[in-house]
């Protein structure tokens, strides 16, 4: 084989692998949140797509993403952010986001997308092998080289395949955006769990300590014999009470602190003191202007569109699928025999005669219907639990400002007076146990009160999301 072979053939080949090259630089889809903020609530009825046809995306994506990295919080110790008043929960906020596997799980996702995205796009290699014929022909080596081919990929398949890939992102950042909030939710619910229960056990603890003084001025009335023992043992009962209301407690706060430390991914997180007054209301909620921020802003709903969005790109990639790709080979040989160096080129393109991808296109109008029908399940679904979280906060924010306004001082006096009655000796001990009953009910009714209203509060908050170590959704 002459130089002039050797040099035909090379170039060829190379000249087949530049055809198949991107000729621009891979870059990655960036994904607008700004979808959630414009989008009315009420567009998601008049969705109804079946027969959808759409002209070919043009997804352009800013350089910016090429070195996209998903920016990793740092764990912040408790101990750093304990002040005088105990720990707040911006910084068990920051340690959970940081921590809990549900978030990094979802961020992995996005990332995975992300290559996928590159992947799609990649055009098929070109191939180089050898090629001999005719060889023993006249007892020479007959025809001798080699050929290099390229499959050329039509119709823009590549940029809808990344197209498609670009609404899997989206939807995979608002299931991200939703794991962040059931984890901000979870931990806000553990967090004012265990500040009632801290509340309770300071309550417990002055019922203690009334109950106790109650029980020495019943013995020192028994030594008088100025009341029954009956009356002793009836002081008596009730200091056990308030110590089963101090235990229970105890056991409320262990349990929320086990629950923060779940949620947060610190399995060995130490209970500490905790800042805040859970006396002080939230602000009050009106229903439709909570329904609309929720329906609005809720990744649920972000990831319903970007479903849509998905579904309408395959929809479209579904339809030029029958156009044929196109399939060369380019081939340089030396005849031996002759002293000829033959060239060859090839192409092959498939005819779409009875595989026209009918079926796929069927799919794709269907699952636009699938995905239209999502969107407005989706907004039905928020309403209905809006509806039973909202009714529970506006029953917990009523008993809450009635107790603490009205029903809590009136008690709380009542019970100094008798008390002070009582030592005296001017008032008898059934009077004074009455007292102590009612104060002692009516402190957890008010506790109870203000722990319902801040677990649905917070629900409401967090826009409905919670559970953040179930199963991740896609």
């Amino acid at each position: 084989m002459t130089q002039y072979n050797k040099q035909a053939i090379w170039l060829l080949m190379l000249l087949a692998g530049c055809a198949s090259a991107p000729k621009e630089p891979v870059i990655l889809p960036a994904v607008s949140t700004s979808s959630l903020e414009t989008t009315p609530a009420t567009e998601t009825s008049a969705i109804k797509l079946v027969n959808y046809t759409e002209s070919e995306p043009d997804v352009k994506q800013p350089s910016a993403l090429l070195a996209y990295e998903t920016p990793e919080q740092l764990a912040t110790p408790l101990a750093e952010e304990m002040n005088s008043d105990g720990v707040a929960l911006e910084a068990i906020e920051q340690l959970a986001l940081a921590s809990n596997p549900a978030v990094g799980q979802a961020a992995a996702k996005v990332r995975a997308l992300r290559g996928k995205y590159v992947q799609v796009g990649l055009p098929p290699n070109p191939t180089v092998g050898y090629a001999g014929s005719e060889i023993g022909n006249d007892g020479t080596a007959g025809q001798q080289g080699g050929y290099a081919g390229q499959e050329f990929i039509t119709a823009g398949k590549l940029d809808k395949n990344r197209a498609i890939v670009a609404a899997e992102i989206d939807k995979a950042e608002s299931v991200l955006r939703a794991t962040q909030r059931r984890v901000l939710t979870d931990v806000r619910s553990s967090y004012y769990r265990a500040l009632v229960a801290q509340k309770r056990i300071e309550t417990a603890e002055t019922l203690l300590h009334a109950t106790g003084e109650a029980v020495k001025a019943s013995q020192n009335l028994l030594d008088a014999e100025e009341i029954p023992l009956a009356g002793l043992l009836q002081t008596e009962v009730e200091q056990q009470n308030a110590e089963i209301v101090h235990r229970i407690a105890e056991n409320e706060l262990t349990a929320a602190w086990q629950q923060l430390s779940a949620v947060v991914g610190d399995l060995e997180l130490v209970p500490q003191k905790l800042a805040g007054d859970p006396t002080v209301l939230p602000r009050e909620l009106n229903w439709d202007e909570t329904l609309a921020n929720i329906t609005i802003l809720s990744p649920e709903m972000a990831a319903a569109f970007a479903e849509l969005a998905r579904s309408r790109r395959a929809l479209t990639r579904a339809c030029v699928e029958p156009v044929p790709d196109v399939n060369t080979q380019f081939t340089v040989q030396y005849d031996n025999s002759t002293d000829d160096t033959i060239a060859g080129i090839q192409t092959t393109i498939p005819l779409p005669i009875w595989n026209k991808n009918q079926g796929g296109i069927r799919q794709a109008q269907a699952e636009i219907s699938v995905a239209s029908q999502n969107i407005d399940r989706v907004a039905l679904d928020i309403k209905n639990r809006l509806a039973k979280t909202f009714r529970e906060y506006s029953n917990a924010r009523a008993q809450a400002e009635t107790y603490a306004n009205e029903i809590l001082p009136r008690a709380r006096k009542t019970f100094d007076l008798v008390q002070r009655g009582y030592s005296l000796g001017e008032v008898g001990y059934l009077d004074s146990l009455t007292a102590q009953k009612t104060l002692m009910q009516t402190n957890l009714d008010y506790l109870d009160a203000l722990g319902t209203l801040w677990q649905s509060y917070t629900k409401i908050d967090g826009l409905l999301l919670e559970g953040s170590l179930d199963a991740l959704i896609d």
